[in-house]
């Protein structure tokens, strides 16, 4: 008997993927009444009247309280030790209420119940009211990650179950024609122009990145890239066949102080049906995929690809490198499923010449028998170093090695430290003070909030290029990517950067 992860799962895949126009409208209606129709659904499975039992970090946990509300609850029989949520309570104590709470005669779940009263909600939805309507979150999101708080995420109802959680498309496009293989020309693909690419305003922005937390957070996943999607910069491109990528720009105060961090979500008839990230840093983008598991099976290479031509299109950049764990260094699951080999056949190669030329004698063992499959060891081996895949146009001189980021660290560190200050803050200020001194900025009072937090992040990186004695053209280059650094949208700074070749070379 087919079981109902199995069934759900193909109409997913169905409903992604159809065949014809009649077998995504079934599909469609057997998911929207699969949850009337469950008896003994599998709990953490995603499905629609089922529970997600998971201690979510706290911008999920926001997140929640504020797009499902009622839906989530404290799963207090998984609650082992109460010290660190005790501690998070104590801060929310008025006065009177000291003698009661400390008394010992009350659980920590007793007072949540006694202090919420007749409020509307679960505990969870009183308990995230009460933190987020504090200043400083920082402190509020330590003392809530510290608790690891298990909770029971209800999904009766809910629009955010895989069932159910889908961005609205105009027009449903089938598969008559079967799923589309990797192009033949892996490069030439990727440089196709895109026409179709377009911002979407904040509140479709906003819509789409809930589909993108939602996609995550039923599957006991999340990533900093959706936590923290702006809504006043989500891309969305058609490339046929009702395939769309949607990439997301970082808020403001979560970008990174150099690279241009953005994630992407990949959509199939409206449906998402894998996603990741990607670090943009001058010409080049740090970046792998991940395919939800109802969709694997399908047209994953097909779909890399346009995910990287999505970002050549939004950036020209000309080098995409993946990581070693994303074909299986500390990643047994990328290692058991040959993900190496998904890179490798759409051109990626090993940057290390040893690793580079055994990947060669695999390809040809393959190519002599087509049964042979690379055994643990030598997969292990392959996983050992980065892969590149460069385009057209592509220097070696262009390659930022993501290692120095760490050195770059260490420097900035010693910036500040020079600086003689008392205390961090005013090291920061007088860093960016004398950074835009050098390179001619007149005045700061212009500058918006994100702006001037923006210059005090990535100045005692540029700081250490010694600015100051660059030509007027290149200081004049350098003055647009600061300001950049902390506008309405992260692109301009990208493309910037990518074009900052004296930054580069310093």
């Amino acid at each position: 008997m087919t079981s109902t992860r199995t069934t759900h799962s193909r109409l997913c895949f169905t409903r992604a993927f159809p065949e014809s126009l009649a077998a995504h409208r079934d599909a469609g209606a057997r998911l929207q009444a699969f949850e009337s129709n469950l008896r003994d659904g599998p709990d953490d499975s995603g499905i629609a009247g089922t529970s997600v039992y998971y201690s979510f970090s706290y911008d999920v946990a926001r997140w929640l309280a504020r797009r499902a509300p009622g839906e989530v609850s404290i799963d207090w029989d998984a609650v082992d030790d109460t010290t660190r949520l005790d501690e998070l309570l104590a801060q929310l104590l008025q006065p009177a209420e000291d003698e009661y709470f400390d008394s010992g005669y009350v659980s920590s779940r007793e007072w949540i119940d006694a202090a919420r009263g007749a409020a509307k909600g679960t505990d969870f939805d009183w308990l995230l009211a009460q933190i987020t309507d504090k200043p400083k979150q920082a402190f509020w999101r330590q003392l809530y990650d510290a608790i690891d708080l298990p909770l029971v995420w209800d999904l009766r109802g809910s629009r955010y179950s895989k069932s159910a959680n889908i961005f609205p498309v105009r027009r449903v496009h089938s598969r008559a024609g079967g799923m589309r293989p990797r192009p033949r020309r892996v490069k030439q693909a990727i440089q196709r122009p895109l026409e179709s690419i377009r911002k979407l305003a904040p509140a479709n922005g906003a819509r789409l990145i809930d589909v993108a937390m939602a996609s995550l957070a039923v599957r006991h996943r999340e990533t900093n890239h959706f936590n923290f999607a702006n809504a006043d910069e989500v891309y969305l491109a058609d490339v046929g066949a009702g395939i769309a990528i949607a990439v997301f720009g970082l808020q403001p105060e979560h970008r990174y102080p150099l690279e241009c961090t953005m994630g992407y979500l990949i959509l199939s008839n409206g449906v998402p049906v894998g996603y990741g990230g990607s670090s943009l840093l001058f010409r080049q983008v740090n970046t792998g995929i991940n395919i939800f598991a109802e969709y694997r099976g399908g047209e994953a290479s097909f779909l890399w690809v346009q995910v990287m031509r999505m970002y050549h299109a939004l950036t020209g950049c000309t080098r995409f490198i993946a990581n070693a764990y994303q074909f299986g260094a500390d990643n047994i699951d990328a290692l058991k499923s040959g993900a190496f080999w998904f890179y490798y056949r759409l051109g990626y190669r090993p940057v290390e010449p040893d690793i580079r030329k055994l990947a060669q004698r695999e390809t040809s063992r393959i190519k002599r028998n087509r049964k042979y499959r690379s055994d643990s060891k030598t997969l292990r081996k392959l996983a050992s170093c980065d892969m590149h895949l460069t385009l057209p146009g592509a220097r070696a001189g262009e390659l930022f090695d993501e290692r120095w980021l760490e050195t770059l660290s260490m420097l900035a560190t010693r910036e500040l430290g020079g600086t003689g200050c008392r205390t961090r803050k005013q090291a920061v200020g007088r860093v960016a003070e004398k950074l835009a001194r050098d390179v001619g900025i007149r005045s700061l009072a212009q500058w918006s909030a994100a702006e001037h937090r923006g210059l005090k992040s990535i100045a005692p990186i540029v700081a250490i290029a010694a600015p100051g004695s660059w030509s007027a053209a290149d200081k004049r280059s350098i003055r647009q990517l600061l300001r950049a650094k902390g506008g309405r949208t992260e692109l301009r700074y990208a493309r910037l950067l990518r074009g900052n070749e004296r930054l580069l070379g310093s």
